[in-house]
Order: C-alpha cells, then sequence, then structure tokens
C-alpha cells in the first residue's frame, strides 16, 4: 500500500491509462503547462507531449465538441473542466451530442469520453462557482455520473471510467484534492455502479455521496456514543444507482435519511426517497428525512455559507427524528 492525495490519485489513473491505450489524452483549461488548475495532471505534460496533454482556451462549448468528435473517431479523451460550473458553457455538446449519438447514430457511434472535474461549493466562491450539477446529468439517458469520495475510489473508479465505451461524468472536489488515503500498489479498477456501505450499522441507513459524506461520518461517531447504530452507504455511482444495496439496508433498519450537497428540488435525494418509498414502503417505520443545501444560491458570506451547507449536527437531528428520540 502507499499514501496518495486525491489529486494524485487522479493523476495515476490517467497516467496508467494513457500508457497503456495511445488513444486517450487530456484536454482542459491549464491541464498541461500549468500541471492542473488543482495540479492533478502533475508531470503528465512532460510524459506524454503536448499531443496527449492539452491546453485550450476558455471555451467550454469548443472543446467539448472537439472532444467529442474525436471520441466518434477513435479516440477516447478526458476532458477536465476547471468546474463544473463553467460545465454549463458545453452543456449543450454534452446532452445533444455525447449522450444521444449512440442512438440517434442506430449505433453506428459511440461516444467513449469522461468529462471531469470539482462539483459543489468550496468555500467562499460565491453563487455561480458553488453549484452542485449530478443531478441535472444524471436526468440524461445516455450518461453515466460518478462522484467519489475518496482518492481510492477515484482512481479505480476513473480508471473504470476512462474505459467505458459511453460518455462518463466524473465529478470530484476542489476540497479534497488534498485528502489522504492508503491505496494498492498495483492496479485496480472498481465497478460502476456498485454503492459501498462504508460503515455496518442496525438502526438507520444514511444515503451519501462526495465529500458531503464526511458530514455523515462525524454523525455517526457522536451518535454511537449515544448507542445509536448508524449504516452508512456511499453511493459513489449517481448514474446507474444501486438502488438494491439501499433497499437492503432499509429492509434491516427500517429508517433512511439521505445527505446530499445540492438543492432540494428534484435532487437526487428525492429520486431515492421515491424509489425506496415505492419498493419498501412497508419496511419503513418512520418518513425519510433528506438533508440538503438550503434552496437558495449560495452565499459569499462564511456565516451564510454555514448555515447553507448541511453539516453533521442536521444529520444527528434527522436520524434522531427518524427514531422519534
Amino acid at each position: 500500500m502507499k499514501t496518495v492525495q486525491f489529486r494524485e490519485a487522479i493523476c495515476e489513473a490517467m497516467s496508467e491509462e494513457m500508457r497503456r491505450d495511445e488513444s486517450i489524452y487530456l484536454m482542459g483549461e491549464e491541464v498541461a503547462e500549468y500541471n492542473g488548475a488543482y495540479k492533478a495532471s502533475k508531470g503528465m505534460l512532460d510524459e506524454f507531449g503536448a499531443k496527449r496533454v492539452i491546453d485550450t482556451p476558455i471555451a467550454e462549448l469548443g472543446f467539448a465538441g472537439i472532444a467529442i468528435g474525436s471520441a466518434m473517431n477513435g479516440n477516447r479523451p478526458i476532458v477536465e473542466y476547471m468546474t463544473f460550473n463553467f460545465s454549463l458553457v458545453g452543456i449543450d455538446q454534452i446532452i445533444n451530442n455525447a449522450a444521444k449519438i449512440r442512438q440517434m447514430s442506430g449505433g453506428q457511434f459511440n461516444c467513449p469520453i469522461v468529462f471531469r472535474g470539482p462539483t459543489a461549493s468550496a468555500g467562499q466562491l460565491g453563487a455561480t462557482h458553488s453549484q452542485a450539477f449530478e443531478n441535472w446529468f444524471a436526468n440524461t439517458p445516455g450518461l453515466k455520473v460518478i462522484v467519489p469520495s475518496n482518492p481510492y475510489d477515484a482512481k479505480g473508479l476513473l480508471k473504470a471510467a476512462i474505459r467505458d465505451d459511453d460518455p462518463v461524468i466524473f465529478m470530484e472536489s476542489e476540497q479534497m484534492y488534498g485528502d489522504k488515503m492508503d491505496i494498492p500498489e498495483g492496479e485496480y479498477i472498481l465497478p460502476i455502479g456498485v454503492a459501498e456501505i462504508k460503515r455496518a450499522g442496525t438502526d438507520v441507513t444514511i444515503v451519501s455521496f462526495g465529500k458531503i459524506i464526511k458530514e455523515a461520518y462525524k454523525a455517526a461517531e457522536e451518535l454511537a456514543k449515544e448507542d445509536i447504530s448508524v449504516e452508512i452507504i456511499d453511493l459513489r455511482t449517481v448514474r446507474p444507482m444501486d438502488h438494491d444495496t439501499i433497499l437492503e439496508s432499509v429492509k434491516k433498519t427500517n429508517r433512511l435519511v439521505v445527505l446530499e450537497e445540492a438543492w432540494p428540488f428534484a435532487s437526487v435525494a428525492s429520486e431515492i426517497t421515491y424509489r425506496i418509498q415505492n419498493e419498501a414502503f412497508d419496511y419503513l417505520d418512520a418518513p425519510i428525512k433528506r438533508i440538503t443545501t438550503a434552496d437558495t444560491p449560495a452565499p459569499y458570506s462564511p456565516v451564510l455559507l454555514e448555515e447553507w451547507l448541511p453539516n453533521h449536527k442536521d444529520v444527528v437531528k434527522a436520524v434522531k427524528e427518524v427514531l422519534y428520540i
């Protein structure tokens, strides 16, 4: 085993795959000369050269379109957005071309491409740089959406995403790039669409994903002091979603809390809530609780930002509510 940062796990995944397959290349803002806006591509320009690690203009619609056309013609691009807030400039290419081309061409074209970069809030970045779009992309048939919460999962899932023959949205966090974790020395790949039970428990199920799951871990530790046993499921993949793992956990604990760093309306939590009440209503001993950001644009003030974001206190409160204590 070796200890790596989240950014290093991302870099390793991309580099290992590029050594394996010459059709893979990386393009995006500052990925080459600057070693990546968050240093997730450090050293890759030196190893692979300017034809495979490509700095782009600040023109997301343009380079997304170039990458999609390239993917349709036999390459496997990795497109890095400095933040998924900027992907909105290129979302027409992602939604109307990458996601649909296999069906619209009757299977004559596929689009093996990864769009990756940070999502959600990262401190005082303001309303236009603090948005989570997992549910937007997951609403689109033809796209797979991955949101890892730690370096081990990030590396294994990114390698799987790069090898996938369909477009994958791979969403990270600026605030996790420095997180450290032990990962295997050798190659490993994790399956897309499989959630993981990160903490086993018997009293209540918490489902979450991405960096906000850390608040669930804090809450579980606090609740354990009161002999409340929490089971935590990390979705890892938002689409396709591993409903079976959630369902089996709820059948055991009979209570569900969903924690998500996104607005409440039409959220991932809304989808999970619908599926569980539809498929496991008779197992529920309490209404499902969901915890999201406040239903407003992200504030800049650190005081207001703290109120806007979910935290472990919100999780503890929700757990006690579903336990009626």
